[in-house]
């Protein structure tokens, strides 16, 4: 057995389930082998798309997955998707042949480039070794939660590993949670007794349903109001005291609430300027704490009251058993009654800025809001428009909302969707992307039609990069330069397949109905022609921490 089909292989033994690439000369063995060993092959058009539905399809399913592409060029490609999976620490693997001789055409240091992404690299560097070093990155990427480059050189793949090389081949065991202390535990206790109007935020390192429910738990000990991060967005969809998203897309209320906290703890989340709005949701005086399993993310983004160092879900259960009696805390009878009234964006008043052959984007939103199915998956691009779909449009749990910002750039939430569509093909997958997003993006538009995908997906068409014209255009500046001629998206669609509409009121939405309304077997998109006259306060946060 040559080393390409034994290390595909291993992949599979290992868990991974689904592979994500564009296939050339050099990863064409090691691919097929994965799909003769199970796996699930899913052809994208560009490797970036490869990379980022990888990374949906991971995030949204809890499962590691793989991506394949060719070396060099391939790799290159794949790299800002990388990137973006490496930030928000998505246990991904790449498999990444690699041409080791300098004069070759293929030749670049992959492994410096996955450094410089924050990937880890691995290498496979013999035929005696090639199952164990790709166990061994698989590992890495799963238990270590990390996004992990596997360079297979192509004079290695070439090579016959040793007979029973795949022999009893399995992912070593998870290590055991990190235990929190008993003094921080303590005094994490001691903080929640104290507290009068605790608010619990819960980010990427609390979606798991152990640290999410045992969170809750706490949370209903202490009296707490419970927010999340927009990466765990729907995590408390079904509490009465859930506050939804802390930071930019925050609700009024939800701001208000959080910074009269007397007590913020992060659960797994960073605190970092977006969920904190730069610190202006916290209070002058209020005690900050933040729970995490790694100790360089403690204090990381701001200062803090004082840290705990341990598994979210181990902490939370650790200082329930110590807590005591039942506190009511920050959950009185007039914060719930303006919960039930004000929480959600949709009941926050606005004047609609529709007319003259645009739709207000809120309008847009709301409409859609009502018309699709509770049983959701929403994946949202990055750019001007982005608060719209993730403010207005409501989200089942936390797996029916993929968000992958950390890197901020535009052009993946197609890519997105498509991977939350695979992981989640029980739910209706939606596409929230702005023009620029879309159009960079397009290529993949075949993906979703070729898999046949029931996708709708919602392109938010202020025909420019919206966010460079608000935050320059009030300083007097030519803008011209991130403005856009008209483009028919909706026609651009049809080309690939998709049931297309363009949409200028709420009334042209009836297609999207009738197509909800039929067997939804393959694709809409949704041409919205978006007012632009409103600046996106949430992307007000982005410039500033530029």
């Amino acid at each position: 057995m040559l080393v390409s089909e034994a290390v595909g292989r291993a992949l599979v033994a290992c868990g991974v389930d689904h592979v994500f690439g564009v296939v050339g000369s050099g990863n064409f063995h090691v691919t097929n082998a994965m799909v003769a060993a199970g796996a699930r092959f899913v052809a994208t058009r560009h490797e970036g798309g490869a990379a980022t539905a990888a990374d949906g399809y991971a995030r949204v399913c809890g499962r590691p997955a793989a991506i394949t592409v060719h070396q060099g060029c391939g790799f290159t490609n794949s790299l800002t998707g990388v990137a973006e999976a490496a930030k928000s620490r998505t246990p991904l693997v790449l498999i990444a042949p690699e041409s080791v001789e300098p004069r070759s055409n293929f030749y670049v240091d992959q492994e410096a480039m996955a450094r410089s992404v924050g990937a880890v690299p691995h290498r496979v560097t013999s035929p005696s070794e090639a199952v164990a070093q790709t166990v061994a990155a698989v590992a890495e990427a799963v238990h270590g939660r990390r996004t992990v480059v596997l360079n297979l050189p192509l004079h290695v793949q070439e090579q016959d590993v040793p007979d029973g090389a795949l022999d009893a081949v399995a992912l070593p065991p998870a290590p055991s949670p990190v235990v929190p202390s008993p003094q921080d535990v303590e005094r994490l206790a001691d903080a929640l007794r104290a507290a009068q109007r605790p608010v619990f935020v819960v980010g990427r390192g609390g979606r798991t349903h152990a640290a999410r429910d045992a969170v809750r738990e706490l949370a209903d000990r202490s009296g707490a109001l419970l927010a999340t991060s927009a990466v765990a967005k729907g995590l408390f969809h079904d509490h009465p005291w859930q506050l939804d998203v802390s930071g930019g897309f925050s609700s009024p209320l939800t701001a208000e609430l959080v910074q009269g906290a007397d007590l913020i703890v992060g659960w797994g989340c960073a605190l970092n300027m977006w969920t904190m709005r730069h610190g202006r949701l916290i209070a002058d005086g209020a005690t900050v704490v933040q729970v995490d399993d790694t100790a360089d993310a403690l204090g990381a983004h701001r200062e803090l009251t004082f840290g705990v160092l341990g598994d979210v879900a181990a902490t939370a259960a650790a200082a329930t058993d110590l807590l005591g009696e039942r506190r009511t805390a920050y959950r009185r009878p007039e914060v719930g009654e303006r919960l039930d009234k004000e929480l959600r964006w949709r009941d926050v008043p606005y004047d609609d800025t529709g007319g003259d052959g645009r739709i207000d984007p809120r309008t847009l939103s709301v409409a859609l809001d009502d018309l699709l199915p509770a049983e959701r998956v929403v994946s949202v691009d990055s750019g001007n428009f982005m608060g719209y779909p993730s403010m207005f449009l409501g989200v089942p749990d936390e797996e029916g909302f993929c968000f992958t910002q950390a890197f901020q750039s535009i052009g993946l939430g197609l890519a997105t969707a498509i991977g939350a569509a695979l992981a989640r093909p029980d739910r209706l997958p939606v596409a929230a992307l702005g023009d620029g997003g879309a159009l960079m993006a397009a290529a993949e538009l075949d993906t979703v039609a070729r898999l046949g995908l029931p996708m709708l997906v919602v392109v938010y068409d202020d025909e420019a990069y919206g966010a460079e014209v608000h935050h320059f255009g009030p300083g007097g500046h030519d803008v011209g330069i991130v403005r856009f001629p008209e483009t028919d998206i909706a026609a651009i669609g049809r080309g690939y397949g998709f049931e297309a509409v363009t949409v200028r009121t709420v009334e042209d939405l009836a297609p999207v109905r009738d197509w909800l309304a039929s067997d939804t077997s393959g694709p809409m998109l949704v041409h919205a022609k978006v007012t632009s006259e409103e600046p996106s306060w949430w992307l007000e946060e982005a410039f500033r921490g530029h």
